[in-house]
């Protein structure tokens, strides 16, 4: 009865022993990819426990959480021809951990590697400005290069940024000088533009003061105002334009109603002298004429005898 009873203990301690040498614990972000006598099984172990035959299966763990690989800087030539250095990082997961673990021997290589070439083949068919500018859409065939080989190994690309691109200084300078002269440039035209618009209402508001010229006056009493705000300046009032004007127009109606006035006493002078002339001249033709009668009369009498 003892024999029995150490043959069970035994017994069950064995088999205690080999299940636990066959029980594994799988974590969340993991999956457990089993080789059964070498063989790859299709069927991958989710997160828990899992239990594997001894002696005859083997579990290689792969994480599917999201990788961030930085790559290395790469210099190339761009298709404008000027060098630049850009490093990138890759963003990507393990989406089947049976091809990931059998397809290839370091997937992490592997994706370094390819993003490495990628990024090289894409600067050699960009130009400058957009590397410089559209990243966008060089993120977006970066990522497609990628993918193409690494979708075999079980693993999706979930992004692809480039994260510095590298200039020579010359290059830096004269992109600076550009910069630059393309400032001064927009900053001409605004201040042109600006004299413009200026001139156009100082010039309406030159017409609506002539037409009205107490907003002349007005507009230097506000000057004045202004400008005696500050108590340590020295004002000196200008004469008056309007006034001047306004002495002007008087002089030229004064003048208009003097003329009107002399105008008939020039007549009437004129008239007067016209009248005395005339009696001048016939008083004169008369004194002429009584001088021819008496030298006449001695010519007849010496003819009667």
């Amino acid at each position: 009865m003892e024999g029995t009873v150490v043959a069970v203990v035994v017994v069950a301690a064995f088999v205690l022993l080999v299940l636990k040498s066959g029980m594994r614990v799988v974590n969340q972000v993991e999956r457990g990819v089993v080789f059964r006598w070498g063989k790859a099984q299709p069927a991958f172990r989710q997160p828990g426990i899992t239990f594997l035959i001894p002696f005859a299966d083997r579990m290689r763990k792969v994480n599917v959480q999201v990788v961030t690989m930085p790559v290395p800087t790469q210099e190339g030539i761009t298709k404008d021809n000027v060098s630049v250095k850009v490093d990138a990082v890759v963003y990507f997961r393990v989406t089947d951990p049976v091809r990931a673990a059998i397809e290839v021997q370091d997937y992490h290589f592997a994706v370094g590697q390819v993003a490495q070439s990628s990024l090289r083949s894409i600067i050699g068919k960009s130009d400058l400005d957009d590397l410089l500018s559209d990243r966008e859409r060089l993120h977006e065939g970066l990522a497609l290069m990628i993918d193409s080989p690494a979708a075999g190994w079980g693993i999706h690309i979930d992004r692809v940024e480039i994260k510095d691109v590298q200039l020579p200084e010359s290059l830096k300078r004269s992109m600076s000088r550009q910069a630059e002269a393309e400032r001064e440039r927009r900053a001409r035209v605004i201040t042109a533009d600006g004299e413009f618009q200026a001139a156009q209402q100082l010039a309406n508001a030159s017409r609506i003061m002539s037409d009205t010229p107490e907003a002349m006056q007005l507009r230097l009493l506000q000057t004045v105002v202004e400008v005696a705000a500050e108590k340590n300046s020295t004002l000196v009032m200008p004469f008056p334009v309007e006034l001047l004007r306004y002495f002007d127009r008087a002089a030229q109606h004064i003048g208009a109603d003097l003329n009107a006035k002399s105008v008939p006493a020039q007549q009437a002078q004129q008239a007067q002298q016209a009248q005395e002339a005339q009696e001048a001249q016939e008083a004169q033709e008369a004194q002429q004429a009584q001088e021819s009668v008496p030298a006449q009369q001695p010519q007849q009498s010496a003819d009667q005898p």
